[in-house]
């Protein structure tokens, strides 16, 4: 009898934010719980997750204008039933933010619009926003895995069958490690009360 494939945890986010994370163009994620998950409320599920660039419910609108360019601009591609791993992150700090003027100083380290951030902080007022910070790394070659209806829908995380520990695929820094010092001071000087580390739930 053959054993089931093993599943390696993954971190779903719009394809153009992954690729901001994999080219340094931010080191942070804003999260409130997806439509499937647990009680609708989002958690830290693991320490360090492959990035799952998805395209649900990204749009070029909720985009700042200098990236709207990055939807429309041609990709590396994968085969229909594929999908295509560039990096992976390791959750450095995570904060909640409960005041809408910290958005406002959050505001230059993201590429998503300043009105949809917003809009996130308002869905469902009574749970706080996450931001977490993450340290991404970006493989030297592709990871390729068969695709599954299963990975869909409203998630902040998946178990994906086939992909390889990230710890042991050769990888770089997507940022020096002096640059996203100085990247990480920056944004947890923002927040009140800055990052804690990452509780896995």
């Amino acid at each position: 009898m053959t054993s089931p494939p093993s599943t390696v945890p993954a971190f779903k986010e719009w394809s153009v934010i992954v690729q901001a994370l994999l080219e340094g163009e931010q080191i942070l994620d804003i999260r409130k719980g997806g439509l499937h998950e647990a009680g609708r409320h989002f958690g830290v599920q693991s320490a360090r997750a492959w990035l799952f660039p998805t395209l649900e419910h990204q749009r070029e609108e909720l985009l700042k204008p200098a990236y709207q360019r990055w939807i429309s601009a041609p990709g590396e591609t994968t085969e229909v039933g594929q999908l295509r791993f560039d990096g992976w992150a390791d959750v450095v700090g995570v904060a909640t933010v409960t005041d809408l003027e910290v958005l406002d100083a959050l505001d230059g380290k993201v590429i998503w619009s300043r009105d949809y951030v917003e809009s996130r902080f308002r869905w469902k007022s009574r749970d706080p926003l996450f931001v977490l910070a993450l340290r991404v790394h970006v493989v030297d070659e592709p990871v390729i895995v068969a695709d599954d209806e299963s990975y869909g829908g409203c998630t902040s995380w998946v178990d994906v069958a086939g992909l390889p520990d990230p710890g042991r695929r050769p990888s770089r820094p997507a940022l020096s490690d002096e640059a996203f010092a100085a990247r990480l001071k920056g944004a947890a000087d923002a927040i009140p009360g800055g990052f804690s580390l990452p509780t896995p739930t």
